[in-house]
């Protein structure tokens, strides 16, 4: 076994380890002072991340981001397949749907009526506080619209990039990919699941049907616009979901669903720049241009989409010159990709002159490209020149990554030290789901 194989099973240790600490991290009790909050995270949410940090310098994560959960709990569901994970996994997926669930018994117009909170926030804190007529639009099924909550299941109160749209989509889209695992081995915790699971699926697809054409915040919550990703991951979970409403007899709203996946590819097919070959990332509101079209989201919702067809896939010809694009764009824009060994690919981040702590590479962008050539590899002709290239990213990965195998948001584009928050769930579950593509490419 040579030195990667090595690291690999090393660093897929840790990353089970490191994901599973934002779980259900009922163990934590984070404080926000100048908020007058004292946060109890409850079972089934998780936080992107564990460190209880307060931009001091590290930023806050201790939150339960739609995306970011689903993200991890689709991790969490390839380990319960390979086995690493037990029925400790089925507990934490019944826990997340009952959250998830409760999360729509949250009601904004409530908490603008009870107005004393108010008086619990520290003067200098006033100014990040959401203004009431934006809380009270957060109730019901809604509240996934809302980018974030508190993992103690309450509204989070402070502004931030509102609304997005992805979170309802990729829950959908996780949840409708464990259910066949809970079909091979059914049991009666399965069974009180089931209900409440159903309804969240009829509800997640209903949101994204009801807001797939209206503008929202993107995936790194900077620009309004209809944004690649978005609308990528509501296409494939309204195609997915009405599979599973076909076969549940829902003949009417499964064509719905469908008619409307159809339609959103139809639009993402303007997204390609013949001029400059790749996809864009968004169109923002009112048609403008954006210095961020060429960007990982485009890489990230193929990868999370995880739809084998010919378009808007890993086997799409546009999204492959995509990503060499973006490829490209990180060689010359980062120091850290400069003189590097021939073995290692370059290190990628979000899109051009990023300005977001050191502006540097991500680990979840970096495993994305490696994650996407070995998705591309399977049944390809040059199957081996992909995986090579796969590799070529791990190498990269593996030489920024210390030696305990804590993954941060970022490492910096100068030196590679890490940067961001640190030990990101979604940095951990991104290399789950790399390997774990890295083992369907070598079987395949």
């Amino acid at each position: 076994m040579d030195a990667l194989e090595h690291w690999i099973e090393r660093q897929y240790r840790a990353s089970v380890a490191g994901m599973l600490r934002s779980v259900s991290a009922v163990e934590l009790v984070k404080t926000r002072p100048g908020f007058g909050q004292i946060i109890r995270p409850q079972r089934g949410s998780i936080v992107a991340s564990p460190v209880l940090a307060a931009y001091d310098p590290d930023p806050d994560y201790f939150f339960h981001w739609f995306r970011d959960s689903a993200i991890v709990l689709d991790a969490l569901r390839l380990l319960c397949e390979d086995g690493t994970v037990g029925s400790e996994g089925r507990q934490h997926l019944g826990d997340f749907v009952r959250f998830s669930r409760s999360l729509e018994e949250l009601d904004g117009r409530a908490l603008v009526s009870s107005r004393g909170w108010r008086g619990q926030v520290a003067e200098d804190f006033v100014r990040h506080l959401r203004t009431d007529a934006e809380l009270a639009g957060a109730h019901g099924t809604s509240v996934v619209g809302d980018t974030r909550v508190n993992p103690d299941a309450t509204l989070d109160i402070s502004k931030w990039a509102r609304p997005q749209y992805d979170g309802a989509a990729l829950r959908a889209l996780t949840l409708l990919r464990w259910r066949p695992l809970l079909a091979r081995a059914p049991s009666a915790a399965d069974d009180a699941l089931e209900g409440d699971l159903v309804r969240l699926l009829r509800s997640d697809l209903g949101f994204a049907r009801r807001h797939w054409r209206e503008p929202c915040f993107d995936i790194w919550e900077e620009e309004s616009g209809l944004h690649y990703y978005t609308l990528r991951v509501t296409a494939a979970a309204l195609d997915q979901g009405a599979a599973w409403l076909d076969a549940r007899g829902d003949d009417g709203e499964a064509r719905a669903c469908r008619s409307d996946a159809q339609q959103i590819l139809r639009t993402l097919d303007q997204y390609w720049v013949a001029d400059q070959g790749y996809y864009r990332s968004r169109v923002l509101e009112g048609g403008a241009r954006s210095a961020k079209e060429l960007d990982i989201a485009v890489i990230l919702a193929t990868l999370h989409a995880a739809d084998a067809g010919p378009t808007h896939s890993v086997h799409d010809p546009r999204v492959q010159a995509t990503l060499a694009r973006l490829e490209g764009l990180f060689e010359a824009e980062y120091p850290i990709n400069q003189h590097r060994p021939p073995e290692r690919g370059p290190a990628l981040g979000r899109y051009a002159d990023d300005r977001y702590y050191s502006g540097g590479a991500y680990y979840f962008s970096t495993l994305a490209a490696a994650e996407f050539c070995f998705r591309a590899s399977i049944g390809a002709a040059e199957a081996h020149a992909l995986r090579a290239r796969g590799n070529a990213f791990l190498q990269t990965v593996r030489a920024f990554t210390p030696s305990n195998g804590e993954l941060s948001e970022q490492f910096d584009r100068s030196t590679g030290a890490q940067t961001s928050a640190k030990d990101l769930a979604w940095s951990y579950a991104a290399f789950i789901s790399c390997i774990a593509a890295r083992r369907a490419a070598a079987t395949s």
